[in-house]
Parts: C-alpha cells; structure tokens; sequence
C-alpha cells in the first residue's frame, strides 16, 4: 500500500468510527431495551449481556426453559448490572416467538421507548445497535430490520432466506431484504403492535406481515453477523422453512 492510498485509508477509517461514535452519542440507552431469548445459551449468555448492559442499554432476558446453566449464569451477570438486566423465565421451551412475545411484553411495562430484539448466540454485533437505534429516534422507521449480507453467509443459510424472502413476498406482499433476521428494532407503539401467534421461528415471517397490517414505517439497514458452529446449527434451515410455510397458508386463508 503506498503513502497516497494509506492516508486514504486511514480517513475513511476514522470517519467510519466518528460516524458510529455520532450515533452512539444522540441516544437515551435508558430508553432502549434489547429482548433477548435465550435456550440452552450458557456458553454465549454472559459475555453478551454484559458486554451490552456495560453500554448503558436495557437487557430483557428471557430464559426459554433452558436446561443448561443459562438462568444461572444469566442471574450471576444480574448481580453486576442490577439495574440494567432484567430476567424472565419460562417453565419450559416455548419457542422463539413466545420468548420475544414475552420479553417485549416486560420491556414495554419497563417503560421503553424503543425495543431491538438480538440473538444470544453471538451471531449479533453489539456495534450494530445504534444503526438500528437510530431510524427510529429520528422518526423516519418505526420498524427497523437488520439486514444480513446473504453473499456472507453459508450457502445452506442464503438458500433458505432467499427462499423465504420470496415466499414472504408472495404470501404477505412484503419485500425485504432479510424477512428472517433476528436484529430488529421497534418504537414503542409499533412493538404494543405486534401481536404474535407463532411460537417458534415462524415469528420472524410474522413480523413482516404484522408490519404490513399495521401500514407501519420500516427501514432496512445493512448488519454483520458473526457465523460460528453454534449459529449456523440454528436459525431458518429446510425444516424450519416448511414449518413457516404451512403457517403461511394457514394465514392466507384466515384472510
């Protein structure tokens, strides 16, 4: 790399950060609240909710009848930021959309104003935050989706959610770039908006649809996902795929 091409690198470095630190800098953390579902997540749990409760931001952790260390360890991270985590527990695993229903059910009693939901897996940057934060502190989104690069993915995982952005789209009338992501974020009214059916994966689809029924605002922005072999065993797979697809049709003749 030469002098001339360095120095440009190193400018569009720092701007890049003094972007990110811009955004960090106009947002309220006591009015933002992450709802995190979590089952069986005792290697992840700790470092997360920690890492994002030392930011400043709310931490709703709901622990969907793990069977592993999560409750404890979650509750040990609780003790450091007692006033930043918050736990809920189910009895017994009842899925990813009963978990988010729940956590966004406390978030909302805790008075937030704005609620992202983030994976405790690890898959998630915690630096993305504020990218989602900040469409809806301006009033331009009341619903922002964090958009996964597919060309980054596994080629298993881009298969499926292409499958399923186009099956989103022929079902609810609804293009997205990633109807399938986990990093989300809502305005306060939009989340007491969202009344989920679905209790497992099929939450992601329909959102989708509960933001097209509810003629809200969204916004797209582009996130980084960490993948793992923890994070590339989960998420939307063939299975996972037909599963939302007989939901779909259930729904589409409810209409």
């Amino acid at each position: 790399m030469d002098g001339l091409n360095s120095v440009h690198w190193m400018k569009s470095l720092r701007i890049i950060f003094d972007n990110m630190s811009d955004l960090e800098n106009k947002i309220d953390f006591d009015e933002v609240f992450l709802v995190i579902p979590a089952y069986n997540e005792e290697k992840t749990v700790s470092a997360i909710i920690e890492e994002i409760a030392s930011q400043g931001y709310n931490v709703v952790l709901v622990n969907d009848g793990s069977k592993d260390n999560t409750l404890e360890l979650a509750m040990q991270s609780q003790e450091k930021f007692p006033n930043k985590i918050f736990i809920v527990s189910h009895m017994i695993n009842r899925g990813l959309g009963a978990a988010l229903k729940t956590g966004m059910s406390v978030a909302l009693k805790h008075g937030a104003r704005y609620i992202l939901t983030f994976d405790a897996d690890g898959q998630h940057e915690i630096s993305d935050i504020p990218k989602v934060v900040e469409p809806l502190q301006a009033g331009r989104a009341d619903v922002v989706i964090g958009s996964r690069p597919f060309e980054d993915m596994p080629i298993s995982k881009s298969f499926a959610n292409y499958i399923m952005n186009f099956l989103t789209l022929v079902f609810y009338g609804c293009k997205v770039k990633d109807s399938q992501s986990g990093l989300r974020g809502f305005t306060a009214d939009a989340a007491s908006k969202m009344d989920i059916v679905s209790a497992g994966y099929g939450v992601s689809s329909e959102f989708i649809k509960k933001i097209k029924d509810n003629d809200l605002r969204m916004e797209e922005v582009i996130i980084t996902t960490i993948y793992t072999t923890e994070t590339q065993n989960k998420g939307t797979d063939a299975i996972v795929g037909l599963k939302i697809l007989f939901k779909m049709t259930i729904d589409l003749f409810r209409l």
